[in-house]
């Protein structure tokens, strides 16, 4: 299994970035998929989440209504649109697969920073 996070980078507040997750080394459409974060000296804070199809998505109340979760099962690939961006929402963004049946995680990309500031 292998998950490769991309689109990070720096941004002023108020900007937007898309971050996407390259999947592999397994079925991704049969996989709900998730987004988590962590900020500098803070513990992981999850995101965002996507069903296997892509028509059920969650979101974490702080990003509701300016970030956008997808997927492309034929490109095996997971987004990430985040508008509007928050200073407080610098961080390490990781794509995770979640095990079966639980809203566990059982493999994580290596990350992409996302760092918002003037």
């Amino acid at each position: 299994v292998q998950l490769v996070e991309s689109g990070g980078g720096m941004v002023q507040p108020g900007g937007s970035l898309r971050l996407s997750c390259a999947a592999s080394g397994f079925t991704f459409s049969n996989y709900d998929m998730s987004w988590v974060r962590q900020a500098p000296g803070k513990g992981p804070e999850w995101v965002s989440a996507i069903n296997t199809g892509g028509g059920s998505t969650y979101y974490a109340d702080s990003v509701k209504g300016r970030f956008t979760i997808s997927r492309d099962n034929a490109k095996n690939t997971l987004y990430l649109q985040m508008n509007s961006l928050k200073p407080e929402e610098t961080a390490l963004y990781y794509c995770a697969k979640q095990t079966p049946g639980t809203t566990m995680y059982d493999y994580w990309g290596q990350g992409t920073q996302v760092t918002v500031s003037t």
